[in-house]
């Protein structure tokens, strides 16, 4: 079936609408922190999911519930312990004695919007057990595979590096994820709207849904179709490029993490109200997009790495505006 021009701007303009609806519902409850919602939609809108690096009580819970409430979808948690085993988050068989039928149980997985609080508390074993889900948007246990609902969102949370009890993730689990953010603290009217109950888990109680899980999952379809001129793409080719020559970073990103950072700048695209890519745009998620894909010094440091590419977001030539 040919999709029309028409069609696929008339789209691309909903998804414009569901962005802006999602980042403004979301800020009403997680106060200060406007960028930091403007990534967890974008990374939404561009199919993809979050990693949140923060301590306890920065609001990562809140952001997604809020996300979960604003697309009317149900919301799953799971709490990462070294103990945790990868049925308690995929779900179960349980046979019935009675006619001797096995059932499948589904774990906290099967929601629209999933955190998944402390991940590099769970064992290898159970991180792997994401790798499936994140990537497919399915789980398979005992031989049977059972889809996901769309959209799937997964929101992980992450200890700082060298705390006690945390197993780091593997470079194949961090590539599943479409951005990586740190929430930090709010400064001090944001922290002040939230003592007076005009922002947090006051606010989140009267939040309502302004979407629905099916036009979001259209939505994400049709950021796909947002126009990128051959510039922009040349732009990330060269961001890729001086990531994989920098001599602080011991491996660049790879063809994926490029291809990552055009659908986040298409979706940033979107949540900025456009219907076409600028470098802005680019430049915008570029450290989120990046900052968990490259190794520093031999290792993953998203702290450092987010420095060394913002720098290089600087350095490099920035296409110039030209005819569509």
């Amino acid at each position: 079936m040919t999709v029309t021009a028409g069609e696929v701007s008339g789209r691309v303009d909903a998804a414009v609408e569901v962005g802006r609806a999602l980042v403004d519902t979301v800020t009403r409850a997680v106060r200060g922190k406007d960028a930091e919602v403007r990534l967890a939609v974008v990374a939404l809108l561009a199919g993809g999911h979050l990693l949140v690096e923060d301590l306890p009580g920065t609001g990562k819970t809140l952001l997604a519930k809020s996300l979960a409430t604003a697309i009317g979808g149900a919301f799953g948690r799971v709490q990462c312990t070294p103990d945790l085993l990868p049925s308690d988050i995929t779900g179960t068989s349980v046979y019935s004695p009675a006619d001797g039928s096995w059932t499948f149980r589904p774990g906290p997985l099967f929601a629209n919007v999933v955190v998944v609080d402390e991940i590099n508390r769970a064992s290898p074993r159970t991180q792997a057990a994401l790798l499936e889900p994140m990537e497919e948007r399915q789980v398979t246990v005992d031989g049977t595979t059972y889809r996901l609902p769309d959209p799937f969102f997964c929101v992980a949370t992450q200890n700082p590096y060298g705390q006690i009890g945390t197993f780091p993730l593997p470079e194949s689990q961090l590539d599943r994820f479409a951005a990586v953010v740190s929430m930090g603290l709010p400064d001090r009217e944001a922290e002040r709207e939230i003592l007076t109950g005009r922002g947090g888990t006051e606010v989140f109680g009267a939040l309502g849904p302004v979407s629905t899980p099916a036009v979001v999952a259209d939505s994400v379809d049709a950021v796909r179709h947002v126009f990128v001129a051959p510039a922009v793409v040349d732009y990330v080719l060269d961001l890729a490029a001086a990531t994989r020559r920098h001599p602080d970073i011991t491996v660049g990103v790879s063809p994926r993490a490029s291809v990552g950072l055009l659908h986040n700048a298409r979706a940033h695209a979107v949540v900025s109200g456009r219907a076409h890519v600028t470098p802005d745009d680019v430049q915008a998620v570029a450290a989120a997009s990046f900052a968990h894909r490259v190794a520093v010094g031999g290792a993953v440091d998203t702290s450092s790495a987010r420095h060394i590419i913002t720098d290089l977001v600087a350095a490099i030539s920035v296409p110039r505006p030209s005819g569509r």
